[in-house]
């Protein structure tokens, strides 16, 4: 049987890997650029000997080479079909689970916030481009290719200067001038040296020698499921580091295949009817403005982990190679972007194309790993050149003029030179292709294969068919680019790359000799001198952004105003740059003593600092902060949830440092989707509350498995939890509601928004304030895979897995204290998972929680001996929102609690009642599962059954009470206002004489003030005009929501060993934890829970004593200006401004400029996307107070008119 290929997860699609960073802002520039040094990992050699190598002797040949006239004709199929089966129906959004993570850009896996997938066919992507980001009104039409036959002699531009060899026509307005110079049109005189080239000897079969096969799949999704796997809206290119444990290969070769094989591996670079001949030299890779969302999401579709097609696994080393190529090539585009960015322009007084460094500053300037797989990928194809000698060295190169093939012989020649090759022997054979296709060995390979159903030598031979057809994959959906330029270099550099792999993965030279095609050679020669101009644009442009920004960064001195300070040795070093950067005050006093401390004591890592960066003040700044005895945190917190953010911030306020680790790409967790509110008893009694109500309601609720001494600290710092999120977070929470199981309200919520929403912003925006004074680190993307303990058994830090970048950083990081905060394990259905283990019948029953619920911080603390508790006991919620968009959606959007708090009724398929809508959940649940007559006799669900679905209806007088829910669900489609009791039967499908009786029966219990189940509260109760009463009706069903078992905690968080004993350095808070809610949890309490026993952890760590320091100080920008008018913004002019790269939206009769922020927004960038170029003030209000607008005052473009 055929297996599926391994599309590794996280690999940088080819095409839009070009594109990439042009469909989502970055955040704001770091003013360092961090240019990456030593060892290149998977490799074996350094990035400065690659780099001195690139700057001697590679550069200039490659760059001489690509020019000459064999090396600047690439014939290419620019008109090829697109694979991709686009269907209406992906146009349409729909909802899933409000956390975001990026399964397909993690090894790990995980659902995403917003529909990642509600793609637009074709037509809206119309390959209409435009030459950069401004003056659109005269800038060149850059997706334009220039097919026109090359040349046949060429001068190459020198290296020093390219830019004047840029085409320098007029503008995309003069070009609509008869009379004008047309843009990047061949001359006259340059046409008729074409027509001679054309009759001239060339052989040009020569060119078409390769017989490529056609395309013979089709791509698409084949689940839903599969489609929801991925969103791209962050801006991370991770790197995957190189770790022993994860190598897929020992020193065997069983399974290798014939070098046969290999010989289609640029099979799916189409050459059709369409081939043309492009003048490469005439076709610069540049800014052109496209937008390749749609075809990075399909690529991105295209991907599976391992041999099983598990989305659980680690990268292996066949994945980390493919991946970390793409990625490098990646990087590469968006330099070539950066450096032709702004196109000519009359107004702009620009004759050529320009450079933009703050665009690549933006991209590069915290993330050294970008550049990290830009060195990778050069290395390797380096190794496939030097593997290439005795081809190459040997190839005749004709094209029919005697002078430019000898110019292009000598170059080559000259690039494989064996004095080259020697000279640099460490960088052309750093790179090892026999460690690929290996049987595993290894612990770790050997357990990631063992579920294989393959024999170890099968599961070699199953690699490689996956590895090609994964390259195939992404090959083929190159022909989806509707921008001929983008798509031009995309087929170039992927048959470069197919090239260089053939050549790697093939052992016979005559095989590969005959293999090879004077396209691919051309595609591969090309390739190179792409990745080696690369590393040179690096060097150019940071210099660029630093003489753009030397008056901003006047604080920091040059490299060269430091090399003149009077240095003698690496102590004199050091203490001169500590100096420098104290008088020109980037570090305070404090921290000034401290470094000078750490020199004069001999500490290696400041000495070594010194060394190496002393001549660059910025690198030993920015590098210095993490040297220092009290730089290692007072805790690190593990989850990003209210209870991780509620222990940080307590230990934040009380001078400590912190660390914090997310698995996923956005901080929140579950705790973002909360909708129903924070319980505190009104210690005022402004409702007749107290404090043994709200505890004997809790206990009511928990039943037998209720823990006394959890629940009165619960409830006892209830009120106190409530207070300091409104006054120290500044959260509205003054509206308060009864829910379900409650016998006052005590539920509080805010008056214009959803609380969660509310409260997880308010949280992580005074957590990240802390990170300028450098007291947190919060680190996403990164998985924690076990804790780390002492010869005492005390837990003092945590093994981490890096899913996105972090390349170099440590993978062990400590702390005298770890906080477990990560949620419970309702999303994890696989097999062995706690809720196969605990629950089975539960497994096909649907979901609130995020695909990131996986119980991961069980497992942890269990593997140091914690305990556990209640661990059968999942709540069951008994509504969640069925959309009639996706039906079988198995997450789904939680129907708050509120909604039969403020009156709304549930009503069964024969359109009566059948419970008391505000008992518990426990209850409530029971009541709609006893609907099936095999629950209703044993009590336990039959997972074979389908979960049975209700009608939750509202009357008019309830949905005015929940308006901001009630907006916020008819907004995603999950609710229906629906006008009178006759179109309510409809429908619901029902007798509307039954729902009548129904109705009349419940008002008068409601006048009656009891009803046959119990029910004494009658808020919202319906109209007795039923037929002019508006109902809002939704269908609802019940969900998996929350696990009430988990660790062992004592009332202060500790973690307790199965013997009931703390254990040392661990504590946890929230759902992670077990014991506090008993059997079943009441509404409200989650967050209380969070709240509370976050911030008992918080206020309970202790804090070192440190010398207070600062990191350094950010380059000033120039802002906006605050006192400027707001212009007024039309609607024609709003709807300009709707992509993600410049999207501005509507809120409240004021224009915002959201680009910045989208991809920081705690639920996702999705929902602002999808805003963008609109009036958004619904959406928005749905969830947010008016008042959270406060903190984009410096984002407000003008007023909306």
């Amino acid at each position: 049987m055929k297996t599926k290929p391994i599309v590794f997860q996280m690999l940088p699609s080819i095409v839009i890997l070009t594109y990439l960073f042009q469909c989502s802002k970055a955040a704001p520039p770091s003013p360092f650029t961090s240019n990456p040094t030593g060892p290149i990992d998977d490799t074996q050699c350094h990035i400065e000997q690659l780099e001195e190598a690139n700057d001697s002797q590679l550069y200039s040949i490659l760059h001489d080479l690509k020019y000459t006239a064999f090396f600047k004709s690439f014939a290419v199929d620019l008109d090829a079909t697109c694979p991709i089966t686009w269907d209406k129906q992906d146009t349409e959004k729909k909802e899933i689970s409000t956390e975001y993570t990026s399964s397909t850009s993690t090894p790990n896996g995980g659902m995403s916030t917003f529909d990642p997938f509600a793609m637009e066919p074709p037509e809206d992507d119309d390959g209409h481009c435009q030459g950069g980001l401004e003056d659109w009104e005269e800038a060149e039409p850059a997706c334009h290719v220039d097919f026109e036959e090359p040349e046949t002699t060429f001068t190459p531009p020198q290296p020093q200067n390219q830019d004047e060899f840029d085409c320098d026509g007029g503008s995309m307005a003069d070009e609509m001038d008869e009379d004008a110079t047309p843009l990047c049109e061949l001359t006259e005189e340059e046409k008729e040296e074409m027509t001679k080239y054309e009759e001239s000897k060339t052989p040009l079969k020569d060119l078409f020698s390769s017989a490529l096969n056609a395309l013979n799949k089709k791509l698409g999704w084949e689940s839903i499921e599969e489609k929801d796997t991925f969103v791209w809206e962050h801006t991370t290119d991770p790197v995957v580091l190189s770790t022993e444990e994860e190598d897929c290969d020992d020193e065997t070769v069983e399974g290798r295949l014939p070098d046969s094989f290999w010989l289609d591996m640029c099979a799916h670079i189409q050459e059709g009817d369409g081939l043309k001949m492009v003048d490469l030299s005439l076709n610069p890779e540049r800014n052109t403005g496209y937008n390749g969302a749609h075809i990075w999401r399909a690529i991105y579709e295209e991907n599976c982990i391992d041999l099983n097609g598990e989305q659980s696994q680690p990268m292996c080393y066949e994945e980390r190679v493919m991946y970390r190529l793409l990625s490098g090539l990646h990087a590469s585009t968006t330099l070539s972007i950066a450096k032709n960015y702004f196109p000519p322009s009359k107004k702009k007084g620009r004759d050529t194309w320009t450079s933009n460094a703050l665009y690549f500053q933006e991209k590069f300037g915290d993330s050294p790993e970008y550049i990290r797989n830009l060195h990778f990928s050069y290395v390797v194809l380096l190794r496939a050149l030097k593997k290439a000698y005795p081809i190459l060295s040997k190839y005749e190169i004709q094209t029919g003029n005697v002078v430019e093939d000898e110019k292009a012989t000598v170059l080559l020649k000259r690039l494989l030179d064996s004095s080259i090759l020697k000279s640099c022997s460490q960088v052309f054979s750093a790179f090892d292709e026999s460690l690929m296709f290996r049987v595993p060995t290894n612990d770790l390979d050997m357990e990631l294969k063992s579920k294989s159903k393959f024999p170890a030598d099968q599961q070699v031979v199953t690699l490689q068919q996956n590895f090609k057809e994964v390259f195939h994959n992404i090959s083929s959906i190159l022909d989806c680019v509707q921008c001929q330029q983008c798509k031009l270099h995309g087929k170039m550099a992927m048959l470069g790359y197919g090239t260089a792999l053939k050549i790697l993965f093939m052992t016979n030279e005559e095989v590969i000799t005959r293999s090879l095609s004077r396209n691919e050679i051309v595609a591969f020669i090309n390739t190179i001198a792409k990745m080696s101009e690369a590393l040179k644009d690096v060097r150019d442009l940071t210099n660029l952004y630093w003489s753009e920004n030397t008056a901003s960064s006047s604080m920091i001195p040059s490299a060269t105003e430091v090399e003149t300070l009077a240095v003698e040795n690496t102590v004199d070093a050091a203490i001169a740059a500590i100096a420098t950067l104290a008088n020109g005050g980037n570090i305070t006093t404090a921290r000034e003593a401290e470094l000078v401390h750490l020199v004069l004591q001999g500490d290696e890592g400041i000495l070594a600092l010194a060394k190496y960066y002393g001549s660059d003040l910025n690198k030993f700044l920015l590098f210095s902060q993490d040297v220092g005895a009290d730089m290692e945190p007072d805790a690190i917190v593990v989850g990003t949830g209210l209870a991780g953010l509620a222990a940080s911030l307590r230990i934040l306020d009380r001078g400590g440092r912190v660390v914090i680790i997310e698995k996923e790409h956005l901080l929140g967790g579950n705790s973002n989707k909360a909708s129903s509110g924070i319980n505190a008893y009104n210690y005022n009694n402004t409702f007749d509350d107290s404090l043994e109500t709200f505890i004997a309601d809790t206990t009511k609720s928990a039943g037998s498995g209720a823990q006394p001494e959890l629940i009165a600290t619960l409830a006892s710092n209830s009120g106190d939890a409530v207070a300091w999120l409104k006054d120290r977070v500044g959260v509205d929470l003054s509206l308060v509601a009864q829910l379900g199981g409650h016998s006052h309200r005590r539920t509080h919520r805010p008056q214009n928004g959803m609380v969660g929403a509310e409260v997880i912003y308010g949280m992580q925006k005074e957590v990240k304030k802390y990170e300028k004074s450098g007291q947190v680190k919060i680190i996403l993307d990164t998985k924690v895979r076990s804790l780390l303990t002492d010869e005492n058994s005390r837990v003092n830090g945590v093994k981490v897995e890096y899913l996105h970048g972090h390349d170099g950083e440590p993978t062990e990081l400590h702390a005298a204290n770890v906080i477990l905060a990560t949620g419970g394990f309702a999303s994890d259905r696989s097999n062995g998972s706690y809720l196969d283990q605990y629950r089975p019948e539960l497994m096909k029953m649907p979901a609130t929680a995020g695909a990131f619920s996986t119980g991961d911080g069980i497992g942890l603390a269990v593997a140091v001996g914690a305990g556990t508790i209640d661990m059968d006991k999942v709540q069951i919620h008994p509504t969640g929102w069925v959309d009639p968009k996706d039906p079988t959606n198995q997450n789904k959007i939680l129907a708050a609690e509120l909604m039969r708090g403020v009156g709304g009724v549930l009503i069964n398929s024969q359109g009566q009642r059948f419970c008391n809508e505000l008992g518990t959940r426990a209850y409530v649940t029971d009541k709609m599962l006893s609907h099936d007559s095999s629950y209703a006799e044993n009590l336990v669900w039959d997972k074979s059954k389908e979960v049975p679905t209700f009608s939750l209806v509202l009357s008019s007088s309830a949905a005015a009470s929940g308006k901001k829910h009630v907006d916020h669900y008819i907004h995603k489609g999950l609710l229906t206002r629906i006008e009178g009791i006759q179109a309510l039967a409809n429908w619901m499908g029902q007798d509307v004489e039954t729902l009548r009786v129904t109705f009349k029966k419940y008002i008068s219990d409601a006048v009656a003030g009891v009803d046959e189940w119990g029910k004494s509260s009658f808020q919202g109760k319906p109209s007795e005009d039923l037929d002019n009463e508006v109902f809002y009706a939704g269908t609802v069903t019940p969900v998996l929501h929350y696990c009430m078992g988990g660790i062992t905690i004592d009332k202060e968080g500790n973690v307790l060993d199965a013997n009931k004993n703390p254990i040392p350095g661990l504590h946890a808070a929230g759902e992670v934890t077990g014991g506090v809610h008993g059997n079943n949890r009441l509404g409200g309490n989650s967050l209380l829970e969070c709240t509370v026993y976050g911030s008992i952890v918080g206020k309970k760590i202790p804090i070192k004593e440190r010398l207070s320091s600062r990191p350094m100080s950010s380059i000033s920008q120039s802002g906006k200006d605050k006192n400027k008018p707001l212009q007024e913004i039309s609607w024609e002019t709003l709807q300009q401004h709707s992509s993600p790269e410049d999207c501005w939206v509507a809120i409240h009769d004021v224009v915002y400029d959201l680009t910045d922020f989208a991809p920081e927004h705690p639920a996702g960038a999705e929902s602002i996307h999808e805003l963008c170029g609109d009036d958004g003030t619904g959406a928005f209000a749905s969830i947010h107070n008016k008042g959270m607008l406060d903190d984009f005052e410096e984002d407000k473009v003008g007023t909306f008119s």
